[in-house]
């Protein structure tokens, strides 16, 4: 569990009575605008000695044991030798880790410092680098205290890169490991994860021993005012379960998350939130009602494909334009017929970290709501999900489809599923969701690690006023992105059809790929970007949904939803 701290005193972690690593963070000026506050409030803090002993193997209570004022001297002398000697470069982070006499156990305290300027196209807070650097020193079932030395305007991609290291119920499935969030392989489904997430922030950490809590407290400089502590609290809190939400969902595997779990968990997300409702069309009941690219995509499949909706819509919005989520969710990618290699199938079961982000996103973004100020417009999330599965029934090279704008599609890349899924579930949200901006977010191509790379996400998007935005709220939480060239005349050639409206893969691969596959999507709501005022963005994410060096997933996108909500909701 990630908590987020009002005071040092907050830093003791209940389950434990004990701080494992205290860990500092931030650059060397900010170290020392912050130091003294640091030596004179925290570290005695941390130097408490815990309140419980084993004597006997046995816990007994004791009172807690608070080092002496000369102890503490000495401890914040030796903190601030070993701080003079950290030298970070231009674009390299310096660290070091040393350890204080506590009785009984000892303190170990990681010092991290971060270079001083940051190039314009990064976050402030060096958002990468403060999870990277964390993520050295985080050990499985300790308790971690994180001082963020940051501005206030920082604190929040600050917390969503804390959130990416740890502190929460990563799936895990090794022997001896722990995990209740997703169900056993042998008992298919279950309900378990969700509530607990974003429920409330009520989960006991007393049950959780297992866990390696990470508490998290900012300098008072960048704390909130008084009168805004419970609300910010409460966001802060519920955006970093989202993004844990988002890592369990991405790194679980298909034979554990199909489809119908997925279902499950996003139903689960959502329960009991005041003015949110639901709707499911799902196996052929797609195919009855149109949706003829999610169907084809995932009827080969055990469990069915499904379009989940989810709607929040308090009474008095109803009627003004919403904005919308769409997710490409697809649980596994085999590439269909046209299979992948070898190399490049393993870990296709990311390839629903779209639709991951956005259920984590408006889970959180609806359980904050009612601390909020009131939405000015509805909000839905619309989920597109599938399994690109290989049998008897699978879609084939050469056949035509029609989508649910009623244009027909040449299939010529069975591999090319994304788009199909995705083109279905934006025309769904612009003919009966009444928007006036849509984002769909996906991991689409591979072109997009080319084009961007391994933390950036690739816009293409319709409108520049909305394009900048989420540039900028990409910087504010962390979740960094970029824009590629929007051009329609330029790329809608590229899928040329002699007997369809359109093919789904492009004939020339080296004509700026990334904005030809958003352009797909935009193939099929083409008639309501016509209308003046309508605003879309496409984000592609295929690389920033995972850590290539841990091969876990790092939950991009939900920092970034949620603050384009908040903001977009309130206009």
């Amino acid at each position: 569990m990630v908590h987020i701290c009002l005071t040092p005193h907050e830093l003791i972690d209940p389950s434990t009575q004990i701080i494992d690593t205290l860990c500092v963070i931030g650059t060397v000026k900010a170290f020392q605008s912050n130091l003294s506050w640091v030596l004179e409030n925290v570290l005695p803090v941390a130097l408490t000695a815990p309140n419980t002993s084993m004597e006997g193997g046995e816990p007994h209570r004791k009172k807690p044991k608070v080092e002496s004022q000369q102890e503490l001297d000495t401890s914040a002398s030796l903190i601030q030798r070993v701080l003079s000697t950290l030298q970070p470069s231009l674009d390299t982070a310096a660290s070091t880790e040393l350890w204080l006499p506590r009785d009984p156990l000892l303190l170990r305290v990681v010092l991290i410092a971060l270079p001083a300027t940051v190039s314009r196209h990064n976050s402030s807070s060096q958002p990468y680098a403060v999870s990277s650097n964390l993520k050295k020193f985080v050990r499985p079932k300790e308790s971690t205290a994180v001082v963020g030395l940051f501005e206030s305007s920082e604190v929040y991609a600050t917390i969503c890169a804390v959130s990416r290291v740890g502190g929460g119920l990563l799936y895990n499935r090794k022997t001896g490991g722990k995990t209740d969030i997703l169900p056993n392989s042998d008992s298919h489904h279950s309900h378990a994860m969700a509530p607990l997430l974003l429920g409330g922030i009520s989960m006991s950490e007393t049950a959780l021993p297992d866990l390696n809590h990470m508490r998290v407290v900012f300098p008072p400089s960048a704390s909130p005012e008084d009168k805004e502590v419970g609300l910010w609290r409460t966001k802060m809190c519920n955006v970093a379960l989202g993004i844990q939400l988002a890592r369990r969902l991405v790194d679980a595997p298909c034979n554990e998350l199909d489809t119908t779990a997925f279902l499950e968990q996003a139903m689960a997300v959502v329960q009991g939130v005041r003015h949110v409702t639901t709707k499911v069309i799902k196996g052929k009941e797609l195919m009855d009602k149109g949706y003829g690219g999610l169907y084809n995509v995932g009827k080969a499949a055990l469990q069915p494909p499904a379009l989940v909706i989810l709607s929040y819509v308090p009474p008095d919005v109803k009627d003004e334009p919403s904005i919308v989520l769409v997710g490409k969710g697809i649980v596994f990618d085999t590439g269909g017929l046209q299979i992948k290699p070898k190399p490049t199938m393993p870990g296709m079961k990311r390839d629903m970290g779209g639709a991951a982000a956005i259920l984590s996103a408006f889970g959180a973004f609806v359980r904050s709501a009612p601390y909020q100020p009131a939405v000015k417009r509805p909000v839905h999330a619309v989920l597109c999900l599938a399994e690109n599965a290989v049998a008897n029934d699978a879609l084939r090279a050469d056949d035509i489809i029609t989508m649910y704008s009623g244009k027909t599609v040449e299939i010529n890349n069975t591999d090319a599923e994304g788009r199909l899924v995705l083109g279905d579930g934006v025309c769904h949200a612009s003919r009966h969701l009444n928007p006036s901006t849509i984002i769909d977010m996906a991991t689409l191509t591979g072109a997009q690690g080319v084009a961007t790379g391994k933390y950036f996400g690739a816009l293409y998007c319709n409108d520049e006023a909305l394009e900048q935005s989420v540039v900028t709220c990409g910087k504010y939480s962390g979740d960094l992105c970029h824009p590629m060239p929007y051009v329609p005349e330029f790329f809608k050639q590229e899928y040329t059809s002699a007997v369809a409206d359109m093919k789904n893969s492009v004939a020339d691969r080296a004509n700026a790929q990334v904005s030809c596959a958003g352009q797909f999507i935009g193939n099929h709501i083409s008639d309501w970007l016509a209308v003046e005022g309508k605003r879309w963005c496409h984000v592609d994410m295929a690389y920033p949904v995972f850590d290539k060096k841990d091969e876990r997933a790092t939950g991009y996108g939900v920092g970034l939803l949620y603050s384009l909500l908040e903001q977009y909701s309130q206009e």
